[in-house]
């Protein structure tokens, strides 16, 4: 069959590598794609929020199965139109992705059905948060906009000025844009982070590897929040107890609840977990592959790509065998100096030749773009830099040397990944 990839990032470029090794698979297209994903598949200069547009390519092109890789036009409602116009497309329909769309949806139906996750309030009036913030709040506490802001809308707040200035940024001064317009205020929950990503055909579900991300921009965690400088898989603290409880306890009741409510969720669930002393706790959920979750999981997963997502689709996950790799993966970002606040593109990338005949190093572009025949940076994440080795220490030692390879002006990254 052809296949429709939807995206442009490093996510879409893991899963176009992927699919590529399926004999299933007879040709790759990727709307609008990058760079790196043009070396597997052909590019269709569509944005992302053109779903006619792209259900329209799809009939012509003969697509027998579309992923969508990003958030904003699974929450738009893609999944619907192509349903609607009798095309197979992989990912939650609009009624399901809110679980992503909106956070205040989210801890609602997770308070709803005694989901474990922090203590929060939701607001939509400035003014009444911030009313709750002086009267009511214990330092630290979280501030999240509610909507997609592209990973990055969540504040940290230590007392309550840095508070009260993080309302304003979040619903007054619409940092984050329309996200802004409903704010959740969260219990600050100390531990060890986990990310899960599961496949779900609306009944069943199927775990993959565990992973950990990195988000803060520099070393050691300090920073600001970006989109994730690199990950690691599998995560060194999710045991076989700790899966046992959020098998019980967060997968498969968050599977039911929103079968309960009447939006059946067919895709992945991103299970953003927080390890506290009282059990693991939900921090977010997520609608779709992880960026980069997807660069390192993806790489020590077995199965057939397309067979499952077929299986999520057709409701026959529980006859789905998920094998991964016993080795390990980890991902190190290349950004672009300045990110993620501003950064400069069009930075001509070098020695992505050393590249090519790699089998256990990949570099799956981010943020690229062809200019007067050259790859340049095209965005504040460029490359990530992936690597599996026998276990976390030798891939990470083959990640770092790789991340020496490629070269470009203003060239940054976390040296801290996977230590």
């Amino acid at each position: 069959m052809n296949i429709l990839i939807v995206g442009s990032g490093g996510r879409e470029h893991a899963l176009a590598w992927k699919c590529a090794q399926s004999p299933r698979v007879d040709k790759i297209y990727c709307a609008p794609g990058n760079a790196g994903i043009a070396k597997i598949a052909e590019l269709a200069a569509i944005g992302p929020d053109r779903f006619e547009d792209l259900a329209d390519f799809a009939k012509s092109h003969d697509i027998g199965l579309t992923i969508v890789g990003m958030d904003d036009p699974l929450v738009g409602g893609i999944v619907d139109v192509f349903e609607e116009r009798g095309l197979r497309v992989f990912g939650p329909r609009k009624s399901a992705a809110i679980l992503e769309g909106s956070k205040a949806f989210s801890k609602a139906l997770m308070k709803k059905y005694q989901i474990p996750t922090a203590a929060f309030e939701t607001f939509t009036d400035l003014e009444e948060a911030k009313s709750w913030l002086r009267s009511r709040a214990s330092f630290p506490v979280v501030l999240k906009a509610s909507g997609l802001a592209l990973g990055k809308g969540v504040l940290i707040c230590e007392d309550l000025e840095s508070a009260l200035r993080g309302a304003d940024e979040i619903m007054g001064e619409k940092k984050f844009g329309q996200a802004g317009d409903e704010m959740v205020i969260e219990e600050f929950l100390t531990g060890r982070e986990v990310s899960v990503l599961t496949f779900v055909d609306g009944t069943h579900i199927r775990e993959m590897s565990s992973a950990q991300d990195y988000k803060r921009a520099g070393d050691g965690d300090t920073g600001l929040n970006t989109g994730g400088m690199g990950n690691i898989s599998p995560n060194p603290y999710y045991t076989e107890e700790v899966q046992r409880i959020c098998r019980e306890k967060i997968f498969q009741p968050t599977v039911d609840a929103m079968k309960a409510e009447g939006r059946e969720f067919k895709g992945v669930i991103f299970f953003g977990l927080m390890l506290t002393e009282d059990g693991p706790k939900v921090l977010e959920y997520n609608c779709r592959f992880g960026d980069p979750e997807a660069q390192v999981v993806l790489p020590r997963m077995e199965n057939d790509l397309i067979d499952v997502l077929e299986a999520c689709i057709d409701g026959t996950l529980d006859q789905v065998d998920l094998r991964f790799r016993p080795d390990s993966c980890v991902c190190v970002v290349l950004a672009s100096d300045g990110y993620p606040v501003s950064y400069e593109k069009g930075k001509v990338i070098r020695g992505l030749e050393a590249f090519d005949k790699e089998t256990d190093r990949m570099c799956f572009h981010a943020g690229t773009a062809f200019r007067d025949g050259e790859i340049v940076t095209n965005g504040g994440r460029v490359l990530g830099i992936t690597a599996l080795g026998k276990n976390l220490e030798d891939a990470r030692a083959k990640a770092y040397e790789a991340a020496g390879w490629a070269d470009f002006e203003g060239k940054y990254f976390r040296r801290d990944i996977a230590l």
